[in-house]
């Protein structure tokens, strides 16, 4: 048999990814609202830059949230397996 499946090896639940995609969500938009509140106070090529992030910022943080954690996928859950070999099945004749 493989070695014993541990339980820190296993996903995050459900709730703990949902709050992780919200936090970084909220960072995002957090973001957006800054480009948006300097991008009035700004002139030239500068406001165009926070205007564009401030417009463009929201397909990314989608993208950002909703992308899944590099640690969650080194840390799967695997099913152990056991064989039995052949010579261990004993054959009645009757």
């Amino acid at each position: 048999m493989d070695k014993p499946q541990s339980a820190t090896s296993l996903e995050s639940t459900p709730e703990q990814e949902r709050k992780d995609r919200l936090i970084k969500y909220s960072i995002a938009m957090g973001i957006r609202v800054i480009c948006l509140i300097v991008g009035v106070f700004l002139q030239g090529w500068m406001m165009w830059v926070a205007f564009a992030g401030a417009i463009f910022l929201p397909y990314f943080a989608v993208i950002l949230a909703n992308a899944p954690s590099s640690s969650s996928s080194s840390r799967k859950a695997t099913s152990p397996t056991k064989s039995i070999s052949a010579d261990k099945f004993n054959i009645v004749d009757d």
